[in-house]
């Protein structure tokens, strides 16, 4: 039987620490047949040489692009750019994380369980551990709700690194990158609306990475306290960081996929952002009954709150 090929599509930026370790968790996966597709976006530390290390030792299965420094979402989805559509699966890989030796062909055996025609993605809950792999707890946890694009438009429930496509959800997000990144608020959740607007998103409660949290992290999940992450939350909103991002990327998403959208997907997210210009009355009316959820009761009284104040 012919093992499944699957690209792996990791980006780095000065991760000589821990890149050690997530490369050889990577070249130990059970049961696939494995491509390493490696973009470094400006590393000034040792990143780059060990790579090159690691493509030499492992000539035809590494590929590393030394590339400039664009951040993480215009680095994979240069990376994406980058990679040809000549595998049966494409995982996304963060740089200081261990993947459990299962990690893809778990993910490949779940994706092969549902229909090949449209597009698919597969994320799974992760271990968090610290820097020294001790563990701390599970996160995300299974969503209660479903994962369609009504969640999607408004929160992210996908870790990144955890993401797997098939070759037609990764083709068609491959084909249409918005121009402007700066409407996007993170590659992995425009992914997970893509997936979720068109096809099928297969969520995994068992974790397949021991996700690493440390001081370095550019993104990632917390292990903060109830209290400490409302008070992060706050202090973001109150400083306008993370004003308009969610209308912003719907209007971004409306606009590149709007003949590939039902009539009732369209109606739904043009009177989203129509009801933002409406008074204030129609808006609270509007928030009370929209189709848009998160998975949280509390986060989704918060997303009802920022859209009567047109924060959203």
């Amino acid at each position: 039987m012919n093992k499944s090929k699957v690209c792996i599509m990791l980006s780095t930026y000065n991760g000589v620490k821990y890149i050690d370790e997530q490369m050889e968790s990577l070249l130990a996966q059970h049961e696939v047949d494995v491509q390493i597709n490696i973009r470094d976006d400006g590393s000034s530390d040792g990143t780059l040489q060990k790579l090159n290390e690691y493509a030499k030792s492992h000539p035809g299965q590494i590929r590393v692009i030394k590339g400039e420094n664009l951040g993480v979402i215009g680095s994979f989805f240069e990376l994406m750019c980058q990679t040809e559509p000549v595998y049966d699966y494409y995982a996304f890989c963060d740089q200081d994380d261990v993947w459990k030796q299962d990690k893809l062909i778990r993910a490949v055996t779940k994706l092969q369980s549902s229909q090949s025609n449209i597009p698919l993605m597969y994320c799974s809950s992760t271990q968090m551990v610290d820097q020294d792999l001790n563990n701390l707890s599970v996160w995300p946890t299974l969503p209660p709700k479903p994962l369609s694009m009504y969640n999607a438009l408004v929160e992210n429930c996908c870790v990144g690194c955890t993401m797997v496509l098939n070759p037609i959800a990764f083709q068609q997000v491959k084909e249409n990158i918005p121009s402007d990144l700066n409407q996007v608020i993170m590659h992995d959740w425009w992914i997970y609306l893509y997936a979720s607007a068109f096809g099928e998103v297969i969520f995994d409660e068992e974790p397949m990475i021991l996700y690493r949290q440390h001081q370095n992290n550019v993104l990632g999940g917390s292990n903060e306290g109830f209290i400490m992450k409302w008070k992060n939350r706050w202090n973001r909103f109150m400083n306008g960081k993370n004003h308009y991002i969610l209308s912003k990327q719907a209007k971004m998403f409306l606009q590149i996929h709007k003949d590939q959208l039902s009539a009732q997907q369209q109606r739904d997210i043009q009177h989203f952002l129509n009801q933002l210009d409406s008074s204030w009355i129609k808006r609270i009316r509007y928030s009370s009954k929209m189709p848009f959820y998160r998975q949280a009761s509390l986060d989704n009284l918060v997303l009802k709150l920022i859209y009567v104040l047109k924060k959203i």
